[in-house]
């Protein structure tokens, strides 16, 4: 099937800051679904050839002192609302779960399984976008009142860059286990403290947490709340390629570090390392038994361990009603809430660590080809077996998880 759109262009002129600032974009518009409950019935975005699409892309957070954490989005400046209607721009739940192998599992695993967010800040919205984000692609509702879709605050401050990551957290999580209930842990700020005590309280109350953010290696004092038995914590290698500094809490070694790729689902589907995909080395933590006997170009600690798709220019769509509506989200933050998701369909809550992944890499697509930065293989170049950018993979069902 062939088709054309004209795309809206809108230019966003300024980065929103962690600083509450906003992103200067104009309203969007939606259209009505008519995606049944289970099965697209119309062409996707990437079936009509429309997608992926190359274009500028910015944080929606800015940079950040010492003792606080980035959020890992990246937003499209160039696409606002739907290219057609009905059919936002980027990658939808029926892409990725075709991407990943993931279709059968998605339709039928995860229920009764908490997957839970840890993000900063306040976003009032919350509820009412994921409605709107699970309506348009024929998902069932997850709602509070049913009790599928909960927050808790822990603060009363509101933040748009970190209100766009919520929103593409919790929709990244209904794309690919739509059966799972979805637990929103806001913390009163982007201090690794105030996360921190958020993740105290995610891993009281889900056996699969997602992190998709990240600050600076160095910072021990909170290690304990990222070790809890029987949850499966993943979290943001960060969006900076080659880091001399390793990111926290992804280089953890009771944490899965997701690092990202570029996703083209055409056909054949290719998978490459994404340029600005985070890796590293430790200068804190001792290469763990499960990366013993691998090649990482680290004598400690490597990150990544596993990714899924993260740049912009092919990234997924998502819904925020404070932005304007329909946007299209890139970055390890797109990548770790569906690592995390992949966990809670597979429900091994007695194998939810790095360890695992190690013990299952044929269950994993391989990525080997694409860069993060100049430092070679394996630690900046995608190869055959684990690498930064990549780590180990990406999903190909669930047996890996």
């Amino acid at each position: 099937m062939k088709s054309s759109a004209i795309v809206a262009v809108t230019l966003v002129t300024a980065l929103t800051a962690c600083n509450g600032a906003s992103n200067s974009l104009p309203s969007g518009t939606t259209g009505s679904s008519s995606l049944g409950s289970s099965i697209v019935n119309h062409a996707t975005a990437a079936e009509l050839g429309l997608w992926p699409r190359s274009g500028p892309a910015v944080r929606v957070c800015g940079s950040v002192k010492p003792g606080f954490a980035r959020c890992q989005a990246w937003i499209r400046t160039d696409i606002k609302g739907p290219i057609r209607p009905n059919t936002p721009s980027g990658y939808g739940p029926s892409d990725l779960q075709t991407a990943y192998n993931l279709t059968s599992y998605s339709r039928s695993n995860g229920s009764g399984a908490t997957v839970a967010i840890v993000d900063a800040y306040v976003d009032k919205n919350a509820a009412s976008d994921l409605s709107t984000y699970r309506s348009q692609y024929g998902l069932s509702a997850c709602t509070t009142s049913s009790g599928c879709f909960t927050t808790h605050a822990l603060g009363t401050t509101s933040n748009a860059g970190w209100g766009e990551e919520e929103s593409l957290d919790v929709d990244m999580v209904s794309a690919i286990c739509p059966n799972c209930k979805i637990l929103l842990v806001e913390a009163k700020s982007s201090s690794l403290a105030n996360l921190a005590a958020a993740e105290v309280y995610a891993t009281a109350h889900a056996n699969y947490v997602s992190n998709s953010w990240s600050g600076n290696e160095g910072t021990t004092s909170y290690d304990g709340d990222f070790n809890v038995s029987g949850v499966a914590i993943t979290a943001a290698t960060g969006d900076s390629g080659y880091n001399s500094t390793a990111q926290w809490p992804a280089i953890l070694p009771t944490v899965i570090g997701v690092g990202g790729t570029s996703l083209t689902k055409t056909n054949p589907r290719t998978e490459t390392a994404w340029s600005d995909a985070g890796s590293g080395c430790s200068k804190v933590y001792a290469k763990p038994s499960f990366q013993s006997g691998i090649t990482t170009g680290c004598s400690d600690r490597a990150e990544a361990d596993s990714s899924a798709d993260a740049n912009p220019n092919t990234g997924v769509a998502v819904y925020d009603s404070q932005e304007g509506g329909w946007l299209v989200f890139g970055g390890t933050s797109v990548a770790t809430p569906i690592t995390a998701s992949v966990f809670a369909l597979a429900g091994n809550t007695s194998t939810n660590n790095p360890g695992n992944l190690y013990s299952h890499t044929s269950s994993l697509n391989d990525i080997t080809s694409g860069s993060n930065g100049s430092c070679g293989a394996p630690l900046c170049t995608a190869g055959t077996g684990w690498d930064g950018p990549t780590g180990l993979g990406t999903p190909n069902g669930i047996g890996a998880f």
